[in-house]
C-alpha cells in the first residue's frame, strides 16, 4: 500500500485567484483516462477554461497518480492537485456505511455511491482556494454519477457552475473521442477495445458494459480481480476473529489496527477464499435497469460480521426499526444525498445505535462463502437463562398465558363483534371455506371406503 502526500497544495504556481484579464477557472474530476483527458482540452477550446485537475486516491488500481498528474499538465490543465482520500474515506465515509449496513436494493454495498460525496467536497475546496467558478465531472448522461456530483457539489456550495462535457459534446462514442483527442494533441493511449467500464476504489470494484449488458451471459472469467475462482480457492476453510469497538472494526485475530488497513487485509482473506461476487440488475436513478458486476469481498464480510454482532447487542426495537432506516440511508446515499438534511438525521441515529456495539466476531470462509460462527460482546443481550431449554430455564412461562390474553385481546373482540353483526370477515370466510371443502372431501372419502367394504364383501 502505497502513500500519495500531494495535497490541495500542489499546484504553487497558481494564484489565489484568476488576475483581471486572465481565464476563469474550472475544477475538473479526473481520472486520466480517455474522457476526462478529453475534457480538460474541451472546457479550454469550447468554454475558454483553464483547467485545475484534481485527482483523489480511494485505493483504486492505477499505475501512478504521479503519473496521473504529469498527463494533466502536458493535456493542458494549468495545475493537478493529487489528495490521498483513503484515511478519510474509511474513517468518516465508509464508516458511516458499516453503520447503516448500507446495502443498496439489500444486495449492493454502494462501492462508488460513497466515494463520489468525498471527491466532490474537494472539488469545491479546491474550487474555493483558487478563485474557481466551475466544477465539473467526466460522467456520461444515463449514468448516476452524474447526479451524485452535481448534487454534492450544489448542496456544498449552490454558487458553482457544473460543466458536464461528456453529457454536451457531440463526440457519439469512443471512437470519436479518440479520434477528437488524436486531432487536437491529447495525449492518451486508449484504444476502442474496451470491453468493461470500470470504477474501483479500497472498498471494491463496479464491473459494467461488454458482454455484461446481456444480462442472460455469465461473467466472464477475467472481469474478476479482488476474488478468486470459488472452485480453485483453498480446500480447507480460512477462519477470521474481527473485533469492533462502537460498530467500527478495530483489530482482526487480537491484533489492533485501522480500519483501512482491516479493509485492505479482508478484501485478501475474503477474496482469496473466493468470496464476494454480487452479479446484479439494479434500479438506476434515472429509471434505467442496468446488469452490473461488482467484486466487495471486504466489504461484504465486514457488513455480515456487523450485522451479527448488532444482532447480539441492540434492543429488538431499535434493531427492527433500524433495518427500515439502513434501506433509506442506502437509497439516500445511491441517489446522491449524502449531504442532504435527511441523510445526515439518519446518521444521527445509526450513531447512537452503535455505542455499545462492541465485541468479536468469528467468520468462516470456505469456497466462495462467509459464514458467521461466532459471537461474543460485553453488551450482549442474550441470556442463557432466558434462551435455554435446559432444567435451569429461568423464563416464567406461567407468564406466557396471560401475555397472550393480553396480545391478542383487540382482535378477539373485533372478531366476536363482526362474527355478532354478520359483518364480511374474509379470514373466517376463508376457514369456513376450507371447512366446507374438507367436509365433502370427508364424504368422498367416506363414500369410497364404502365401494371397497362392498368389492371386499363380493370378493369374500
Amino acid at each position: 500500500m502505497t502513500t500519495t502526500n500531494s495535497s490541495l497544495h500542489d499546484a504553487p504556481q497558481i494564484s489565489a485567484k484568476p488576475a483581471p484579464g486572465e481565464k476563469e477557472r474550472c475544477v475538473l474530476a479526473y481520472s486520466g483516462g480517455l474522457d476526462t483527458s478529453v475534457c480538460i482540452k474541451w472546457l479550454q477550446e469550447e468554454y475558454d477554461l483553464d483547467v485545475i485537475a484534481v485527482v483523489g486516491d480511494l485505493g483504486q488500481e492505477h499505475e501512478g497518480l504521479e503519473a496521473i498528474k504529469a498527463k494533466a499538465l502536458a493535456t493542458g490543465a494549468i495545475g493537478c492537485a493529487v489528495i490521498d482520500m483513503r484515511e478519510t474515506f474509511a474513517n468518516e465515509y465508509l464508516a458511516c456505511a458499516m453503520a447503516a449496513n448500507a446495502m443498496y436494493e439489500n444486495k449492493y454495498p454502494l462501492v462508488s455511491a460513497l466515494s463520489r460525496p468525498l471527491i466532490a467536497k474537494h472539488l469545491v475546496a479546491v474550487a474555493h482556494q483558487f478563485g474557481a467558478k466551475y466544477v465539473a465531472h467526466g460522467c456520461t448522461g444515463k449514468g448516476n454519477d452524474q447526479v451524485r456530483f452535481e448534487s454534492s457539489v450544489l448542496m456544498l456550495d449552490p454558487a458553482l457552475t457544473i460543466i458536464a462535457p461528456v453529457r454536451n459534446w457531440d463526440l457519439g462514442c469512443r471512437a470519436d473521442e479518440i479520434e477528437w483527442a488524436a486531432a487536437h494533441g491529447v495525449p492518451v493511449k486508449a484504444t476502442t477495445d474496451k470491453p468493461y467500464s470500470i470504477d474501483d476504489n479500497l472498498w471494491g470494484r463496479a464491473i459494467e458494459c461488454g458482454v455484461l449488458e446481456d444480462p442472460w451471459c455469465e461473467p466472464p472469467a477475467d472481469i474478476w480481480t479482488m476474488t478468486c475462482d470459488p472452485a480453485c480457492a483453498p480446500d480447507e476453510p480460512t477462519y477470521v476473529e474481527i473485533e469492533f469497538d462502537q460498530g467500527v472494526p478495530c483489530a482482526l485475530d487480537g491484533t489492533p489496527m485501522s480500519f483501512l488497513d482491516i479493509i485492505y487485509a479482508m478484501n485478501d482473506i475474503a477474496g482469496t477464499n473466493g468470496y464476494g461476487r454480487i452479479d446484479m440488475v439494479e434500479n438506476r436513478l434515472v429509471g434505467v435497469k442496468s446488469r452490473e458486476c461488482y467484486e466487495v469481498p471486504g466489504g461484504l464480510a465486514l457488513i455480515q460480521a456487523h450485522k451479527a454482532l448488532e444482532d447480539l447487542c441492540l434492543e429488538r426495537g431499535v434493531l427492527h426499526h433500524k433495518l427500515a432506516i439502513e434501506q433509506t440511508w442506502a437509497e439516500q446515499v445511491y441517489n446522491g444525498l449524502w449531504f442532504s438534511p435527511l441523510k445526515e438525521a439518519f446518521d444521527a441515529f445509526l450513531a447512537h445505535t452503535q455505542q455499545c456495539v462492541s465485541g468479536t466476531v468469528k467468520l468462516k470462509f470456505f469456497k466462495g462463502s462467509c459464514t458467521v460462527v461466532g459471537r461474543k460482546s460485553t453488551y450482549s443481550l442474550y441470556d442463557f437463562g432466558l434462551a435455554t431449554y435446559d432444567a435451569d430455564d429461568a423464563f416464567d412461562h406461567q407468564a406466557a398465558k396471560g401475555f397472550i390474553d393480553i396480545h391478542g385481546l383487540s382482535c378477539k373482540v373485533w372478531a366476536k363483534n363482526r362474527l355478532a353483526t354478520g359483518a364480511r370477515m374474509p379470514s373466517y370466510d376463508d376457514v369456513n371455506l376450507a371447512n366446507t371443502a374438507y367436509g365433502k372431501m370427508s364424504a368422498v372419502v367416506e363414500e369410497a371406503e364404502e365401494i371397497l367394504e362392498g368389492a371386499d364383501a363380493v370378493t369374500a
